[in-house]
């Protein structure tokens, strides 16, 4: 039978379940990427697994987030960093080098292998013909050391891409098209496979923009063939020996279809504060910008950034606006100098940063208050950006140039110039020069890790107990996103491997005062929360689940889950349910008392759990759980379910 091409990259890493929708699987993942701002925790992990070395065939840590070194706390991070990639022989990119999902692409993606990451973009590299999921840094950890990935087996969503993308429309405004068609939660528990003759005008990098994006329309995975244009982009990166062939069948079939013209595709926003709210930028025109902001692993290319040079070289931006140039990696900013196309921006009046991830999680290019900010970065959730009432943007880079110049939101296809044709150089950097390789010591355990003060371990959590009655201490909407359960920024990611002190920023722009309430009565057994669809998208930062629970946080009651989120929930010993019906939802209210008796029995033999709400009222809610995730859950999470596996091994 004909297969679609992420059905092979399954099926060739297969080691448990059946490939039906919602099953649960297991696969053998063959690389792994961490980053600085979860990548400490995965080392604690794999410390307080007493991991003798990585059992994948490549595992890289980036330093990428947490650049800004306004005390000790994260060149100690980069430093412990640096270290456990000896201690556990995993390869490391030092800060500066760049974001770690171009990065990944440049020197390490291989077409036809499995890559996990601790971070939501790690679905990138589907761009090379390879299956790239992000995930909660535990499981990383597991899978570095040669656990299988468990996951639902995704439906699989074949898009048919035809014609030839317009002048002045490019990469970013075809993945806004597809968030304006099916919003942020439209791909969840999907795999989105690209295919079809519009393929031959997208280069690699374009196809990273797309799948990178992937992860905000909740996709599990995005899929590109590896093909010729792939086999050009290793060939250019010294890496002709990495390519393999990786396409769908002949007539392959997909549970869910879909189609784009390309040639019917016009520039794209997506407006305050969701990549999901999509407009055309001509409606949007005229209106006043303070900003203009190009980079991210959103749109990383060498592309991106010329064709803003190029709109804006002889010319001078606007002076209200602030143009922010974040370069992706070492080596593309290194062909900017070289092709003149950084002295065109520096020349134009651009603020020009050090590569890396910066303003798009937050770590500075803060915009000012209630101004509106066009950035090429794949989120606009509120407050991501470093300011609380921010106004930021989803565009392409010829958006945000065009936009710079006029000091307004402008349609690129305006401008009296003709639309720049941009040549890729072939500028080349050694991996041996940019990263530490693993040492090929037999032992490793010579080398130690390098702990600051502000690295704490890993608090741990009691069983799942047989009797719970717990406060709903917030009720909440749709959409909430991982950036307000728990926010990112220069003032909260420096404590992501102090766990005790990152949870007081828990839901804060939801409700100030819920860490100090929910620390208050932690010790009276915890508390719940509700919410509404598509609870947790956004980032794979597992700091979501844990601070709350090590916060008290027992139960989330939801008309939906993100993926990742859902499973960092279960990994820490948190109890995740749906409601069976979705009007329980508004029967509900803040502070109510949710009392659940022989909960044990229900979660380990039922698939529903009946919940009692202030002693006269009883609802059911369904948790969706595989045996081996109720057996996690139980036993109070995955590191105390791994710890009683490997003793019962013994």
């Amino acid at each position: 039978m004909a297969a679609n091409l992420a059905q092979k990259l399954i099926r060739s890493h297969l080691v448990e379940g059946t490939m039906e929708p919602g099953e649960e699987i297991g696969l053998h993942i063959d690389q792994t990427l961490t980053q600085d701002a979860t990548g400490t925790l995965v080392m604690l992990e794999l410390e307080a697994m007493q991991l003798d070395r990585v059992q994948t065939e490549v595992s890289v840590q980036y330093v990428d987030h947490n650049l800004l070194q306004e005390d000790f706390k994260n060149p100690d991070d980069h430093l412990f960093l640096q270290s456990a990639c000896q201690r556990f022989g995993i390869w490391f990119s030092r800060p500066g080098n760049g974001v770690s999902h171009p990065l990944h692409q440049e020197y390490f993606g291989k077409p036809g292998k499995t890559l996990l990451g601790s971070d939501s973009h790690t679905c990138s590299a589907g761009a090379l013909g390879i299956l790239a999921i992000g995930a909660g840094g535990l499981e990383v950890a597991m899978a570095m050391a040669g656990f299988p990935f468990y996951l639902k087996m995704p439906e699989i969503w074949g898009v048919h891409l035809t014609g030839t993308l317009p002048d002045w429309v490019s990469a970013k405004d075809l993945i806004l098209e597809m968030l304006r068609r099916h919003d942020v939660k439209g791909a969840v528990n999907r795999i989105i496979e690209y295919h079809g003759p519009g393929l031959k005008q997208l280069s690699a990098m374009d196809r990273h923009v797309i799948a990178n994006m992937g992860a905000e329309l909740g996709a599990t995975a995005t899929v590109f063939p590896a093909d010729t244009e792939i086999q050009h982009f290793l060939h250019e990166q010294g890496r002709a020996d990495d390519y393999t062939e990786q396409t769908a069948d002949a007539n392959a079939s997909y549970d869910i279809e879909d189609e784009i013209d390309l040639g019917a595709l016009e520039p794209l926003i997506a407006l305050p504060s969701s990549p999901g709210n999509v407009h055309t930028v001509r409606e949007q025109a005229g209106a006043p910008i303070y900003q203009a902001y190009i980079g991210s692993s959103a749109n990383p290319g060498y592309r991106d950034f010329a064709i803003a040079a190029e709109i804006v070289r002889g010319r001078r931006i606007h002076p209200r606006v602030s143009l922010d140039i974040n370069p992706s990696s070492r080596q593309i900013l290194m062909s900017l100098v070289e092709q003149s196309a950084l002295g065109a921006l520096i020349q134009s009046g651009a603020r020009i940063h050090q590569a890396g991830c910066n303003g798009c999680i937050g770590m500075g290019q803060a915009p000012a208050t209630d101004q509106i900010s066009l950035r090429t970065v794949p989120r606009n959730f509120p407050g991501r950006s470093g300011t609380r009432e921010d106004k930021v943007c989803l565009v392409s880079p010829e958006t945000a140039a065009a936009s710079a110049l006029s000091g307004c939101i402008t349609d690129p296809r305006t401008l009296e110039m003709p639309c720049p044709s941009i040549e890729i150089p072939q500028v080349r950097t050694s991996r041996d020069e940019l990263f530490q390789a693993p040492p090929m010591d037999d032992d490793l355990t010579q080398f130690a890790l390098r702990k600051g003060p502000n690295i704490k371990s890993i608090p741990e959590f009691e069983p799942l107990p047989d009797e719970l009655e717990v406060p709903i201490l917030l009720k909440m909407r749709d959409n909430i996103s991982t950036d307000e359960i728990l926010p990112a920024g220069a003032r909260v990611l420096p404590y992501r491997s102090n766990i005790p002190e990152i949870s007081k920023f828990a839901f804060e722009q939801i409700d100030s005062s819920y860490a100090e309430h929910a620390l208050h009565i932690r010790e009276a057994g915890g508390h719940s929360i509700v919410a509404g669809e598509n609870y947790g998208q956004g980032s794979s930062r597992e700091h979501a689940a844990l601070a709350p629970r090590y916060l008290g946080l027992r139960l989330v009651i939801v008309k939906s889950f993100a993926r990742i989120h859902w499973q960092n929930l279960v990994n820490f010993g948190i109890l995740p349910l749906t409601f069976e019906n979705p009007d329980d939802y508004a029967e509900i209210e803040q502070n109510v008392l949710l009392h659940m008796e022989s909960l044990r029995h229900q979660v380990a033999d039922q698939p529903t759990i009946q919940v009692h709400v202030n002693g006269h009222t009883t609802i059911t809610a369904r948790h969706g759980l595989s045996e081996r995730q109720r057996e996690i859950l139980l036993a109070g999470g995955l590191i105390n379910w791994a710890r009683s596996s490997r003793q019962k091994q013994a």
